[in-house]
């Protein structure tokens, strides 16, 4: 599969995800944990059928520690018991941020109540971006077909 723009290649491209690039790091400095972070990203993903983001979230996740186990229930994430309650909010939190369109209100106030119980303010400001990027990110990608399978650990830091 070919893509159908080689964000690469084009000028406009490369200034603006220039930008996008040094969001997701600071991002990445924020105190939201690692894990966590991984985590949203490649649910926020799998929603939006970004199969180059669940690539190279699956990756660094794995590169970061996580199992294999977690990885693959994440899809799942309210049925499976390796999640942390702190975790299970943080899902909850990215489904109902990227499934706005869905549900009449956005993110309830009942998963907002329990994301603020495991996370203080700068977290969650770390997870409503993390959660806002990636369904950008996921945007870009999907539109243009960006093909996936070949991303490697820290391929974009």
């Amino acid at each position: 599969m070919d893509a159908r723009l080689n964000y690469f290649a084009d000028p406009t491209a490369g200034k603006v995800l220039k930008h996008f690039m040094t969001a997701g790091k600071e991002l990445k400095n924020s105190s939201l944990p690692t894990a966590t972070q991984e985590l949203v990203a490649l649910r926020v993903s799998q929603i939006n059928g970004c199969a180059v983001c669940i690539d190279m979230h699956t990756k660094e996740a794995a590169a970061a520690g996580e199992t294999p186990v977690r990885l693959n229930l994440v899809a799942a994430w309210r049925e499976a018991t390796v999640f942390t309650e702190a975790e299970r909010a943080a899902l909850a939190l990215a489904e109902e941020g990227t499934r706005v369109a869905d549900g009449a209100g956005g993110v309830s106030d009942e998963v907002w109540a329990h994301a603020a119980k495991h996370y203080d303010e700068e977290q969650l400001t770390a997870l409503v971006v993390t959660v806002s990027f990636m369904n950008a990110v996921n945007r870009l990608n999907v539109i243009t077909q960006q093909p996936a399978g070949d991303y490697k650990p820290g391929q974009f830091h």
